[in-house]
């Protein structure tokens, strides 16, 4: 590991009780910085209406650190807005957001139009499929960004148990993305989940960055940010344990797939041979192949996108 990466690690990841809640709140008094919550959403019925719940509790009643939370809807065919609603969020469809523009599917694609509809000095991002939510992971990652100026971006770290055995989740975490962050990118090798859903920037940061539409979001974040701000303004904070829905391996392979292809953006630019993926599924007659396109689309950074700027102007 490199000696730069040993001293990040001694200095820039922390533990969620680091910083207890009151010190947060007075940092964010003294600064005036206000916080939304993003929670990107796709048939997310069982879980969202809880997050949701925990965090209108926890710190916009109880404690006033939170100032809006908005769910963005990418489509869903169950009662997530609904459930979202009643648990006390601002719901919004993403094709309701800049309608002008065609949406593309993906992950990456709301949390890019999400920007457009919410207001805080700092965003945090929440996946919707958590289970056992705790403000913890939204206090951990926000905390830094109010008291430490020099941080403009925090990722939540956290263990991932699968079936019940711990370590065992983040599959795509340890079989692509590590390995490219440490061949390609050894400045951010620290990051212990560097392709984890949780984690928290400053809206200046945000809007510079382009936003990979599809899976590859979170590494193409990491790598932008580290090239725009450098490594010293990256941070993560333990949160303890994260729980969520687990995909099967299949539907791994197209995320690895869209991870390696941000990441080849990335290092060259260059064209891409062939942008999809096949694999096999056991049919009646043997394994049959099934192709898939990977995502080869990025959004701009918003701050070249009109309806910001005239926004930002009124």
């Amino acid at each position: 590991m490199l000696e730069e990466v040993e001293r990040w690690l001694a200095t820039r990841s922390w533990s969620v009780t680091d910083r207890p809640l009151h010190k947060i709140l007075a940092a964010k008094q003294r600064t005036g910085r206000s916080v939304s919550v993003v929670l990107p959403a796709l048939n997310e019925e069982e879980t969202v209406g809880d997050i949701v719940a925990v965090i209108r509790h926890d710190l916009m009643r109880q404690a006033p650190l939170v100032d809006e939370i908005v769910v963005v809807d990418s489509g869903s065919t169950d009662r997530t807005s609904e459930v979202a609603a009643a648990a006390g969020a601002r719901v919004v469809h993403r094709d309701a957001i800049l309608p002008r523009l065609p949406a593309a599917p993906g992950k990456g694609e709301v949390l890019w139009r999400s920007l457009l509809v919410t207001g805080g000095d700092i965003v945090c991002f929440v996946d919707a499929d958590l289970r056992e939510f705790s403000s913890d992971f939204v206090t951990g990652i926000v905390g830094p960004l109010l008291t430490d100026p020099d941080v403009d971006l925090v990722k939540a770290m956290y263990d991932r148990p699968l079936a019940g055995a711990a370590g065992q989740g983040g599959r795509v975490t340890e079989l692509m993305a590590r390995p490219l962050l440490n061949m390609h990118w050894p400045q951010l090798a620290g990051f212990v989940q560097p392709l984890g859903g949780e984690y928290a920037a400053r809206r200046s940061l945000l809007e510079q960055l382009p936003f990979p539409v599809g899976y590859g979001i979170e590494l193409g974040m990491l790598v932008d940010a580290l090239h725009l701000v450098g490594l010293n303004s990256l941070a993560q904070v333990d949160v303890g344990v994260r729980k969520h829905r687990h995909q099967d391996g299949q539907a791994l392979g197209r995320m690895a797939a869209a991870i390696y292809r941000t990441a080849q953006l990335r290092l060259a630019r260059g064209h891409l041979v062939r942008p999809s993926l096949t694999q096999f599924e056991r049919g009646e007659d043997g394994f049959e192949p099934r192709t898939h396109p990977v995502d080869t689309e990025e959004r701009p950074p918003m701050v070249e996108i009109a309806e910001y700027a005239a926004r930002r102007v009124a």
